[in-house]
Formats: structure tokens, sequence, C-alpha cells
């Protein structure tokens, strides 16, 4: 495979990014710091942020990353970690859940257990929707719910949520695994109803195609949107620090309005169940790689 080389280091890299971040997660800290922290050292490593790390609290699933003046501190809260790098667009995707409470142990068990039969099941030629099966099935076990409309994903150079979708139910798919595919097993366990919903408050954005605009503010954060993440996902924290909260403010603002943009709003269990999910990086082959290899127990 093209890259191969690329693709393991990225993914390496993610993962020790990832354990790292586990680390910081502790009554206290601040959320936005927790996050900054992760986004240098994935470039300390030798990668980019993917995007922006996310720390999505409680019943918000993901897609939740900490705005420029973010005060949060963490205290009790069940933590959902996402952490992606690349390398020249070969990316690592990969998540854990840190529950703080002391209360939610059987539910970050279940997606543990839920990803490691999953994995065990994929090969080349295995039907997608047998790894949905398992995964329910696991979780089902544990007492909880999946989330039915939060899958894994395939990826490909510079595109993070690519085909095949890897749900984490039976969903009938008898779409077979191809050789030489990159996959994100992702399965997501709640105690609501097994369904999430996008909030208004967004931070995440990605590009989706260069657009005329008329301001300088917008036309200098495109430019250095295009140029710096391309298609991947940014946040509004990063471009505060380098152009200012009201330049990008107004930026983003017309950045949207011309339809450059696409906004990655939070994602929320509809009855505010708690959630949690774990997640690595697959490379199907005659034998099946972990591109994000770390122990889903440290």
């Amino acid at each position: 495979m093209e890259d191969l080389e690329k693709w393991r280091k990225a993914g390496k890299i993610t993962a020790e990014a990832l354990m790292f971040g586990k680390k910081l997660i502790k009554p206290g800290a601040k959320l936005i710091d927790v996050a900054d922290a992760i986004d240098k050292k994935i470039v300390e490593l030798g990668a980019q942020p993917a995007w922006p790390t996310q720390l999505s609290l409680n019943e918000v699933a993901a897609h939740y990353t900490a705005d420029p003046n973010e005060e949060t501190i963490l205290t009790d809260q069940i933590v959902c970690l996402d952490v992606g790098a690349h390398i020249n667009g070969c990316v690592g995707d990969t998540a854990c859940t840190v529950d703080l409470s002391g209360k939610h142990s059987k539910l970050v068990e279940a997606v543990k257990e839920a990803l490691r039969n999953a994995i065990k099941t994929v090969k080349v030629g295995v039907e997608i929707r047998e790894i949905g099966k398992v995964i329910e099935d696991t979780i089902n076990k544990h007492g909880f719910k999946p989330v039915k409309n939060l899958s894994g994903h395939g990826i490909s150079q510079w595109v993070i949520h690519d085909k095949p979708s890897i749900p984490n139910y039976d969903d009938g798919d008898k779409t077979v695994l191809q050789k030489g595919q990159i996959i994100a097993i992702e399965p997501f366990a709640t105690t609501g109803s097994g369904i999430v919903d996008e909030t208004e408050r967004g931070n995440i954005f990605s590009l989706i195609e260069p657009k005329p605009v008329r301001s300088p503010f917008a036309r200098d954060i495109l430019a250095h949107i295009a140029q710096n993440y391309k298609n991947l996902p940014f946040t509004t924290r990063w471009l505060t620090r380098i152009f200012g909260t009201a330049k990008t403010s107004l930026g983003l603002k017309e950045l949207l309005h011309v339809g450059a943009l696409q906004p990655h709003p939070p994602l929320v269990e509809v009855n505010k169940g708690m959630v949690s999910v774990y997640e690595k990086t697959l490379l199907v082959d005659d034998t099946v790689e972990v591109l994000t290899p770390y122990d889903e127990d440290a």
C-alpha cells in the first residue's frame, strides 16, 4: 500500500498522544489546557492534529472541543477523548473514555469489550453488518445501548469519514471489507436511548471549498484554512490565536454564509444518557493490523 509507513507513523503518534492525554484528564484540570496539551504533543511527536482534540462530557458523545475562553474544569464527568493525527493526510483516529465519577465503570467496560470483539471480527471479506452485530450484542450484554446513528468509518488520505460506514448494530449491510482498506472501529454505548442529535453550539468546522468573499478578514482566514488544514477539521480556538477574536468571528460568519465551511456541532444523546466510546484504526489485510496500538486498560 502506498504511503503505508506514513499511515503507521501517524497511527502510532495518535495512540501515544491519546495515552498522554488520558493521564491529563483528572479532577481540577481545565478542559482547554488538556486539549491544547494534546494538540501540542502531536506536533512534538512529528505529526499534525487531524482535528482539534475533542473532550466530550457526560451526554455529549462527540465534536466538543474547548472554546477560546473555555472555563470548564473537570470534576466528576465521564469524558470521551477523541484524538487524531496526520502525516500528509494519512490519518490516525482513536478514542477512549475516562470516568472521573467512578459511577460508570460498566459503561466504559462495555465499549472496551465491544471494540476488542469487533477487531477480532475484522477480516477481508467479512460483511459490515457482522461487525455491527458483535458491537451491539456486546454492549447489550452489559445492559446498555449502542448509539445507532454514530458509526465507525473508512479513512483515506485527507478524508476522515470515508466509505464504508461501520455500524454499531446489525443494520443489514452486506458490503464486505476489502483488502487494503483502512477503517476506524468506533463503538459508542449509552445509558440513554441510543440516538444523538446536533446542538446549536459549534466551534469545529471544515472547508467544503474556497468561495469568493468580500471582507479581507474572511479572505485571510480562508487562505490560512486552505493552506494549513485543507479539508480537515479545525476550531475557532486555533484561529483566534492567529487573527484575534473579532477578526475570526467576522471571518467565520462570512465563510459560513457563503457555504465555504461545514460546521460540526456537538452530538448529544437525546435522552441525556451518559455516553462512552473506544476507537482504533485498522488496516484490513491478510493479517489485520492495528494502526493505533494502545492498551485499553492502561
